[in-house]
């Protein structure tokens, strides 16, 4: 997964560009990523408001609910649960439907068997090789600085952040959703496993950042546990959030804790127009989104001087790649504060993953392919440093060690053999009450041949120079600016 670039957008006038605090994004960035690129399709307009995607069947008349009406009566509109909102959309959809039908027919592993042969079979077509062949082969032809060594470009470097994914439970059931989060999903980190990634946090010196995800990570019991434990031992963490959580009933208290742990936000806003957020991520939620975005505000997060990082994260609608990521910042910060009052710090720009719902949306709408193309077609070798993979370890909710969230979703596990010894005998102890109520409640059922786990190490040192797992929705990573 390729970082975002690191370049300081023009100024603004005051009144539209408030200072900006220290980057967030805890990824590596190259310097030459700051030069201009010349890529075939890098030419979304920044006027992301204006796009528009081809229906395939007439769509019914626009309900004026979906609508921004303004911020008089916003808080009022915004009280209440989204889930039960959702869950009638899920209900309703027939591409929900549909997905919930093959889930039930074939499983999650046969169903990631198909979406993966699909990409290949795209990809064939194409007449592109594998996703490794066709990177070497680009660094060979594109010699980039501090890769000299091509082969390095494939392998771990010191871990600086360490990627919890501590569930997939969520308010919202967006139709991008790479790791497919809903309300009907329950799988959820334990506390035995929050402990044991504090204890790897703890013990791994490299490592500057915690970064939480999920689905909706605030409403995992353990989030504000680890939350609290990263602070504590004076790491940075990272809150992926979703913004309309911050409403939820049950939550009332979370931006003042987001807030006293000094909790750097980095919050999902697709868009600054209601239509196109509620498009993409359900009825209700630019209201909400807007909400959660004064709460912060008022809080400090996002303003000059407060040290409370609020970074926001497009993504586009479609099957296109993001506009440049200074020029759309720039327009996110003008709509927002002159229609909203609303500051932020940075904006990043990430290119949609085709894996998991967004491969669904493409497949049925015979994209796939032309979006594989559109990726292999705006390969950009500046990005091959920054490659998250390289210096990240991402943690699944039930400890399984993967080198990116995306490889997470698609059960690309690290290998045991990538420690160079078979640590399975080094898993936790259970007492002989433990043993007489049945499985342990710590790892998922027949864990230990699934690749390595939190279990299986104790700093992230272990994993330095071990070759990072790639396949063929890695040419996501590597085009136009990269995804994250």
């Amino acid at each position: 997964m390729a970082s975002l670039l690191s370049v300081s957008c023009r100024p603004l006038p005051r009144r539209v560009a408030p200072a900006i605090g220290a980057v967030l994004h805890p990824f590596r960035r190259s310097s030459s990523q700051k030069q201009p690129v010349d890529l075939p399709d890098f030419n979304t307009d920044v006027d992301v408001h204006t796009h528009r995607l081809k229906r395939p069947e007439r769509p019914p008349p626009p309900s004026p609910t979906h609508r921004w009406v303004g911020l008089k009566g916003l808080r009022e509109r915004t009280e209440g649960s989204l889930i039960p909102e959702t869950l009638k959309e899920m209900e309703e959809s027939e591409e929900f439907k549909i997905t919930a039908e093959n889930l039930k027919k074939l499983g999650q592993v046969k169903l990631t068997r198909e979406e993966r042969k699909r990409r290949q079979r795209a990809l064939r077509n194409l007449g592109i090789p594998s996703f490794r062949e066709f990177l070497l082969r680009q660094l060979m032809e594109n010699p980039q600085e501090g890769l000299e060594d091509k082969h390095q470009s494939l392998k771990k470097q010191a871990i600086d952040v360490l990627q919890l994914n501590i569930g997939l439970y969520c308010n919202q059931a967006c139709n991008h959703c790479h790791v497919e989060s809903s309300p009907k999903r329950t799988e959820m980190m334990s506390r035995e496993v929050a402990d044991k990634c504090l204890e790897i946090l703890e013990k791994s010196p490299s490592v500057h950042t915690l970064d939480i995800t999920g689905g909706a990570p605030e409403l995992n019991p353990q989030f504000r546990y680890l939350s609290a434990g990263g602070s504590a031992m004076g790491k940075k963490v990272i809150d992926r959030c979703n913004l309309t959580v911050l409403v939820e009933p049950g939550q009332e208290d979370l931006a003042d804790f987001l807030t006293q742990h000094r909790v750097s936000v980095v919050a999902s806003l697709p868009c600054y127009s209601a239509k196109n957020v509620n498009m993409q991520r359900g009825k209700g939620v630019f209201d909400k989104s807007i909400q959660a975005l004064l709460m912060l505000n008022e809080r400090g997060y996002g303003r000059p001087g407060t040290g409370l990082e609020l970074d926001l994260v497009y993504n586009p609608l479609g099957g296109f790649l993001p506009p440049p990521q200074c020029e759309l910042e720039d327009k996110y910060r003008q709509e927002l504060w002159d229609t909203f009052g609303i500051e932020f710090n940075r904006l990043f720009t990430v290119t949609n993953m085709p894996i998991k719902r967004f491969a669904d949306f493409l497949y049925r709408r015979n994209e796939l392919q032309e979006y594989m193309n559109l990726l292999v077609r705006n390969f950009n070798p500046k990005s091959v440093k920054g490659l998250m993979c390289r210096n990240l370890l991402s943690v699944n909710w039930d400890g399984r060690l993967y080198d990116c969230d995306f490889n997470q979703q698609l059960e690309l596990t690290i290998p045991r053999t990538r420690l160079g010894h078979d640590n399975s005998t080094r898993l936790p102890s259970r007492s002989a009450k433990q043993s007489t109520q049945g499985p342990s409640p710590i790892m998922h059922p027949d864990l230990r041949p699934k690749g390595l786990s939190v279990w299986d190490i104790t700093s992230t040192d272990e994993l330095l120079g071990s070759r990072v797992v790639t396949d063929n929705h890695c040419y996501g990573c590597t085009a136009g600016m990269g995804s994250s």
